[in-house]
């Protein structure tokens, strides 16, 4: 039996409902497309392999939350951001779990990340901290769930910031939104999760809320793709090393970002003081206020 005819005939029944394993889809390419969802100018922006294949056209984008890193990445670069260099070095300094410096790192700050020079204010660009914050997460688009998975990758602006009003669940950051679902009794990947750009930031900083529940059937698929080895590669950090020789030095102050300086305060403890008490907010009640909504 030729090539052309094994897959021409028709396929047992058994297998109609196989999809590709890890191994072949490895094998055979099919892993080696990393697709990734972008910031771009008020717009989100598909990309494979770094190549721009759709965007927004608006600065909304609902997505399902399929899986995420535990904890806050760390990046570092000794030299300051060039437009014109297209060579995508790897940081000369990063972490993958934000408490010491990964063991592959070819120039470590410190050896531990709390009391690193580069994390404090003013030692990168202005006031800002050299070394930077991230969370990676995995996400499928509502419209499409069951097909594509994407990478994420939240910059801090977006992760924490201070909110002008506590009990304000339409301009929530992704931590504080994780939270907020989570003390609601729900997991991230049962929701359809809007993300829009902040209109009044001069950078790309993120708005989360939730907008409905899955359907039975999208769920069951959304915990098979968070469960996926492919997901778990996106949430987990890893930085290809390069063969170029160490820097002599480190410089003093680095713009440690292609995007322009914005100075994101970090979660600060509070002092505590009795305030009255605040009646909880149902998750559920919050979607149906929205459902009336008009579109913006």
């Amino acid at each position: 039996m030729s090539n052309v005819a094994l897959f021409n005939n028709q396929l047992p029944d058994y297998l109609k409902e196989v999809e590709l394993d890890e191994i072949t889809k490895s094998l055979s390419g099919g892993e080696n497309q990393i697709k990734r969802i972008t910031l771009g100018n008020n717009k989100f922006v598909l990309k494979v392999n770094g190549t721009e294949i759709s965007k927004t056209n608006n600065g909304k984008l609902e997505v399902v939350i399929i899986n995420a890193s535990k904890h806050i990445s760390r990046t570092f670069y000794l030299k300051a951001y060039d437009p014109k260099d297209n060579t995508g070095a790897a940081p000369d300094c990063w972490s993958n779990d934000g408490e010491r410096p990964d063991p592959s790192a070819r120039d470590p700050q410190n050896a531990t990340c709390m009391g690193c020079s580069q994390d404090i204010e003013g030692s990168g660009q202005g006031k800002t901290k050299a070394c930077r914050k991230n969370r990676r997460v995995a996400v499928a688009l509502a419209s499409d769930l069951g097909g594509d998975v994407y990478q994420m990758t939240l910059q801090s602006k977006s992760i924490f910031y201070d909110m002008k009003s506590p009990g304000d669940l339409d301009h929530m950051p992704f931590n504080q939104y994780a939270k907020y679902v989570g003390s609601q009794g729900y997991n991230l990947n049962t929701l359809v999760t809007e993300m829009r750009f902040d209109e009044d930031s001069t950078v790309g900083k993120l708005f989360f809320r939730p907008v409905r529940f899955l359907e039975k059937d999208e769920w069951e698929q959304a915990k098979k793709m968070g469960d996926s080895p492919l997901a778990k590669s996106l949430i987990t950090m890893t930085v290809a090393q390069t063969t170029s020789s160490k820097l002599a030095a480190p410089v003093a102050k680095v713009e440690a970002s292609s995007e322009p300086a914005e100075v994101i305060p970090e979660p600060k403890k509070r002092e505590e003081k009795k305030a009255e008490p605040v009646a909880k907010r149902d998750l559920k009640a919050v979607m149906s206020g929205w459902s009336t909504d008009e579109a913006e």
